[in-house]
């Protein structure tokens, strides 16, 4: 009986989103599909955490996800999941009045969760799922 090798996965990375700073990938591609990291607001060219609220927050963390599906000749139409994670569910509102400029119907599904704390002192942070 043939032994079935692993999966072909596929590392992701591009220079116009933030770096991985540890054990992980910028984002797996498997198949048709592309499992991205989750991208908190971090300029690609410096490092720093962008300025601003949740608003300035959310709009950097789109267009690193952006050159990340790029990187994999993706864009936000190939979404088929996204996890928003936000400190604050306060911040709700603002962050989908950006979100809703990236993702335009048919909107993936999404969950959004607020969590005690983010990298960086981050106030957003987004992963997503994506599909050819």
């Amino acid at each position: 009986m043939a032994s079935l090798g692993a999966p072909m996965k596929k590392v992701i990375a591009t220079s116009e989103a933030p770096a991985a700073v540890g054990p992980y990938s910028q984002a797996i591609a498997l198949g048709n599909m592309l499992f991205c990291a989750g991208q908190i607001p971090l300029d690609p060219q410096t490092g720093d955490l962008v300025a601003g609220g949740v608003e300035e927050q959310t709009t950097r963390v789109c267009e690193n996800i952006a050159a990340v599906l790029k990187a994999n000749g993706m864009n936000f139409t190939n979404v088929v999941k996204s996890t928003v994670f936000l400190t604050d569910l306060a911040n709700f509102s603002a962050m989908n009045g950006v979100y809703a400029k990236y993702f335009q119907e048919p909107f993936p599904a999404r969950s959004t969760i607020q969590v005690a704390g983010l990298p960086r002192g981050s106030q957003v942070e987004i992963e997503v799922i994506a599909a050819q």
